[in-house]
């Protein structure tokens, strides 16, 4: 159709907006990231969230809808077995799920994992919680170097990450262990989403300081995306933020790495003011990692308000031929018991200058529409085995 040059996929990951009929089978009843923001602070500053029917789509708090949105906005479903970041992702790109991937956020990993571990690697494992890498390098690393142990922690993602001194435990060596990691949770029970050899340099606490030569073990998109297919047609497929992570580099022509989520909208409001023609996908992690998991409302209603400045600066910047996407991967209800991600309906919320009027549109039952609906505007077709079907017709 190429009714638009440039499209711009913005996920602002975690902010769901209510429970799933399904959610209580994740462990998540009631849960709505949006909705008790709002309910605990009453009211945010967001004037171009509003403008765009974001409290039309949801209402909450002491916060009232617009008249007269400018946006076209819907909710949609998680078609796939899961809620987290790479699945969420995926999906919108036209896969789905059914093995989700693990995530150990409050458990650590668990024993038999751990001693497979420690046995085929000939080193003790020490950490086994989820921490901050730099924080743990610092309460760990010595006992490491003096005891050659090996530091294994996770994230609030689906990650298991091994630390290693690269004077005492030898790269080759930390990267050994690291692919006998990936190994190991290939496994259904303990299948996590990437593996990451995490090494650092400096013999006592303070001296510590991590190097560059990290090392990967991710798991590649089950399937080709509709990123694939856009590539593949020699378009501009552009990530910012974690989506180069996210994807394992498939179907990415250009990337930019993201300091925080605010460097991540600055980021993209440079790009807007270049020329290309394709998809500029952009994903802004701190409203999950930094407040959701921490359970932080007042964080977070921070982060989304931080977020509708800049937003307004995109807005200004957006061309007649370019569409805005505005949308989530999964929940992260700070008002929740524990620290995991919820499962929860996303919004989608589009806007183009070219629109006739907003307002709201049919809800849809699976995060694809949004990888079916750019690949329809770029003439390209999505590859075999994708789901989601396009609501382009419904947003020009």
């Amino acid at each position: 159709m190429n009714e638009y040059k440039r499209i711009f996929v913005i996920v602002l990951d975690s902010l769901g907006i209510g429970a799933m009929p399904d959610s209580p089978r994740f462990g998540d009843e009631g849960v709505d990231t949006f909705g008790h923001i709002l309910e605990k602070m009453k009211t945010l500053d967001i004037p171009n969230l509003r403008k765009l029917g974001m409290l039309n789509l949801h209402t909450a708090g002491a916060m009232e809808p617009v008249p007269d949105p400018s946006g076209r906005y819907l909710r949609l479903g998680e078609a796939s077995n899961g809620k987290d970041t790479m699945t969420g992702h995926w999906e919108m790109m036209g896969i789905k799920t059914e093995k989700p991937f693990k995530t150990f956020t409050d458990t650590g990993f668990p024993p038999e994992l751990i001693e497979e571990l420690e046995k085929r690697c000939g080193k003790r494992v020490i950490g086994n919680k989820s921490a901050s890498g730099t924080k743990i390098i610092e309460e760990l690393g010595e006992e490491e170097i003096n005891t050659g142990a090996m530091i294994v922690y996770t994230s609030a993602d689906s990650v298991l990450q091994i630390c290693g001194n690269e004077e005492t435990f030898d790269l080759e060596n930390l990267y050994r262990c690291c692919e006998i990691a990936r190994e190991i949770t290939m496994k259904d029970e303990w299948r996590v989403g990437r593996v990451i050899a995490r090494p650092y340099v400096g013999k006592k606490k303070g001296e510590f300081k991590r190097t560059s030569n990290r090392h990967d073990y991710a798991l590649k998109p089950t399937g080709a995306t509709a990123l694939n297919a856009l590539k593949d047609a020699g378009l501009d497929v552009i990530g910012v933020g974690k989506i180069h992570d996210i994807f394992c580099g498939e179907g990415i022509t250009e990337t930019h790495h993201s300091n925080s989520s605010v460097h991540g909208m600055e980021q993209t409001i440079e790009l807007c003011k270049k020329d290309f023609r394709g998809l500029c996908f952009v994903n802004l992690v701190d409203f999950d990692a930094l407040w959701g998991h921490r359970r932080d409302v007042e964080g977070y209603a921070k982060e989304i308000e931080k977020f509708d400045k800049n937003l307004g600066i995109l807005l200004d910047e957006l061309r007649e031929d370019d569409l805005l996407m505005l949308t989530a991967d999964h929940g992260n209800d700070p008002t929740y018991t524990g620290t995991d991600h919820t499962r929860e309906y996303v919004p989608l919320i589009a806007y183009s200058r070219k629109m006739e009027g907003g307002g709201a549109l049919e809800n849809e039952d699976t995060f694809a529409v949004i990888g079916a609906s750019v690949a329809e505007n770029f003439g390209v077709n999505m590859p075999e085995g994708t789901i989601g079907q396009s609501i382009l017709k419904k947003l020009v």
